[in-house]
């Protein structure tokens, strides 16, 4: 089958389905089958806030707990699995275009690389900028993986999903998961983006399984401004990860924080790191948050 990622159909890009996810909604519409019986987690947060951080340490995680794990970068500067990995990896799309996009002609090893205690990593890359739309990408990554059957044996999916939403396209990995999860620091720009996010995942929430499982708060040695927003509009925390020295430097080093050499503080981080992978995959309950508008959650962060 060829895949071409240069001509996208119209009517993909048209909100041609009957299960629209909101007045004015233009979305990317793509299969919202099952990923087998995997547990699917999707990351967001505002751009820097340490996505990919959070979701490959926490795949480090679900891998010690003993699940299999699959973690998708879903940016197109295609570094969401390069700790777990210890390189940048060719994304989904390098490996489409040495073939003509005729995907029939790739075998698993060509996109899917093996990474820190068996961590399955995929790439998915996007188009050129202004070129396409990201969220087709990250829909014929999942399409692909099926065809090649590499989610049947799979526990647990996490997609890393950059920055804000602000269009159908990157909401995609939310027509896949079960739950979404938000990174966020205590800061006005963090938390602002927090709500726009929230306010995507209850349109998705609609017509799709995914629902909110909770708030991550990173980079940040308190969490008061984060647990009063999520005290307003109905969030839990479900984990704290302080700004640290040693998580800085797991990047630089390209390695887990399961990886460094340890420390009391670093080993507080992983403890919460296999406590937050161990509840998630007991399964928590959907948060039903009431976003806040923009006007209006300005002036509940803002100071006199």
């Amino acid at each position: 089958m060829n895949m071409s990622v240069s001509t996208v159909p119209v009517t993909q890009l048209t909100n041609r389905s009957k299960r629209a996810d909101g007045d004015g909604s233009v979305q990317v519409h793509m299969d919202p089958g099952a990923i087998g019986a995997a547990k699917v987690f999707a990351v967001y947060g505002k751009g820097g806030i340490g996505k990919s951080t959070t979701s490959s340490n926490l795949s480090a995680a679900f891998s010690k707990l003993g699940k299999r794990v699959l973690q998708i970068g879903c940016d197109p500067k295609h570094d969401s699995t390069f700790t777990l990995t210890k390189q940048l990896v060719p994304t989904v799309i390098d490996v489409l275009e040495t073939v003509d996009f005729h995907s029939e002609e790739l075998r698993p090893e060509d996109f899917v690389y093996e990474g820190y205690n068996g961590v399955m990593c995929v790439e998915a890359g996007g188009p050129p900028a202004g070129t396409g739309c990201g969220g087709y990408v990250v829909g014929q990554t999942v399409k692909l993986l099926k065809e090649h059957h590499l989610l049947e044996d799979t526990d647990v999916v996490i997609f890393d999903v950059l920055g804000d939403v602000v269009c159908g396209g990157f909401a995609a990995p939310l027509q896949h998961a079960d739950r979404a999860l938000v990174v966020t620091a205590n800061d006005f720009d963090s938390i602002f983006a927090m709500n726009r996010i929230v306010a995507a995942i209850q349109a998705k929430s609609k017509n799709y399984p995914v629902r909110m499982g909770g708030v991550v708060a990173n980079r940040s040695a308190g969490t008061d401004e984060i647990d009063r927003f999520n005290d307003a509009v109905g969030l839990n925390r479900v984990a704290h990860f302080p700004d640290l020295d040693a998580i800085r430097r797991s990047r630089l080093k390209k390695s887990t924080v399961f990886e460094m050499e340890t420390s009391p503080e670093l080993e507080a981080v992983q403890h919460e790191y296999m406590r937050l992978a161990a509840a998630l995959y007991a399964g928590t309950e959907p948060q039903l948050a009431a976003p806040m508008k923009d006007r209006e959650i300005f002036d509940f962060l803002g100071f006199d």
